[in-house]
């Protein structure tokens, strides 16, 4: 196993890399098996998370049957958005700020600059709020869920995980004892290098995963009981110089994350028991490599500093195979694919734009075009129907 770069070491590589940009950044919201496709060139929507300060909202946007996108609306989360000291091209830096579960119809956004949480109710490309809750921590980031239980991971005041279930009329019931607490270091300079990334059910339902950047470098997995609540611990899986970032799991339920501190996609086993075994280590070449999303057997990992895009093709044996890198717009973030894995939708930090991109037979990305989203410079979060 290759020796890992010190953080700072990494840091300075990543700031110096983006530039006026200083980002150390992350997709989104991680994917478990992969959707039932659509037909070939159907239509759908996708969703766009602003993290505006002021008011945070969610644009959605008509995806025509060519990949193209086309705004319909803007729904208001009730909420405002944040912003972690450091942080530029994603005010989050997390992934998984904007989930969708097809089982209830509900879009999931947090409202970090509130310590809140938007439930949205989904027809077609509009939404129809229906309740703003309480985050049960500071700061909220990323949210998953799985059947009726809803997580939500906060990363302030040490990162904790918050339980909910979902009751009638798509409303969250907030559950006491489902509150777990990460004791990281979350004080440290920049902030938005040691606040947690992401959290995920595993595609099974039986673990969540958190992910905890510089604050903790490590894979923290809970176990979950029958009644929905977590473990009271984690198992700790301490990578030391690594910056465990973005992840989402492959056709097998293995874990594939983002290294932003040696600019790699890790494939990790996580073990019945919580403990996680590495199994490969691809490197981009590129800089603050922090989200990444799946499309059946291929992976591509946003490079905020490099503003492009890596993609990778799975081998039987868990090895990410290369298949080039590809160019976006300014500050690289958070992406979405859609559940007939044809396009990927990635936004671009530094502008508040959308770049749309075909995903071709061969894995490469052929653009489609880009759309500007109204205030949404630093904003994350993605969801593709």
């Amino acid at each position: 196993m290759k020796r890992l770069p010190t953080f700072a070491q990494a840091t300075r590589i990543a700031v110096a890399a983006a530039g006026s940009l200083a980002v150390f950044a992350l997709p989104a919201g991680s994917a478990a098996a992969s959707p039932a496709p659509h037909p070939s060139g159907s239509e759908g929507p996708v969703f766009v998370q602003t993290d505006n300060t002021a008011a945070n909202k969610v644009v959605a946007y008509h995806r025509a049957a060519d990949g193209s996108l086309h705004r319909r609306g803007t729904f208001a989360t009730g909420g405002k958005g944040g912003m972690l000291d450091g942080s530029v091209v994603d005010h989050l830096a997390s992934q998984g700020s904007l989930a969708y579960d097809c089982a209830h119809h509900l879009l999931f956004a947090v409202n970090a600059g509130s310590d809140t949480v938007t439930v949205f109710s989904v027809d077609g490309d509009r939404l129809h709020r229906e309740q703003v809750i309480g985050s049960g921590g500071s700061f909220p980031v990323s949210v998953t869920v799985h059947q009726d239980r809803v997580y939500v991971l906060n990363a302030r005041e040490g990162g904790s995980v918050q339980g909910y279930r979902i009751a009638g009329g798509g409303r969250l019931e907030r559950v006491a004892g489902w509150n777990r607490h990460l004791g990281l270091d979350t004080t440290t300079a920049p902030e938005f290098t040691h606040t947690p990334g992401q959290v995920s059910f595993t595609p099974d339902g039986s673990q969540v995963v958190v992910t905890t950047k510089a604050g903790g470098s490590s894979i923290d997995v809970f176990g979950v009981r029958p009644s929905g609540a977590l473990s009271a611990r984690p198992v700790v899986n301490v990578e030391s110089g690594a910056v465990p970032f973005g992840f989402t799991f492959d056709g097998r339920g293995r874990l594939v994350v983002t290294d932003a501190g040696t600019n790699a996609v890790l494939t990790f086993a996580i073990r019945r028991d919580g403990t996680a075994v590495r199994l490969d280590d691809a490197p981009t070449g590129e800089q603050a490599t922090c989200w990444i999303v799946r499309a059946g057997d291929r992976f591509y990992a946003s490079n905020a500093g490099s503003n492009t895009l890596s993609g990778f093709r799975q081998t039987g044996r868990a090895t990410l195979e290369p298949l080039g890198n590809t160019a976006t717009g300014d500050g690289t973030v958070d992406s979405a694919v859609t559940p007939d894995q044809r396009f990927l939708y990635v936004q671009t930090g530094a502008t508040g734009g959308v770049d749309a991109f075909r995903v071709r037979p061969d894995g490469s990305l052929g653009k489609v075009g880009t759309v500007t989203v109204p205030d949404a410079v630093g904003g994350e979060g993605i969801v593709a129907l």
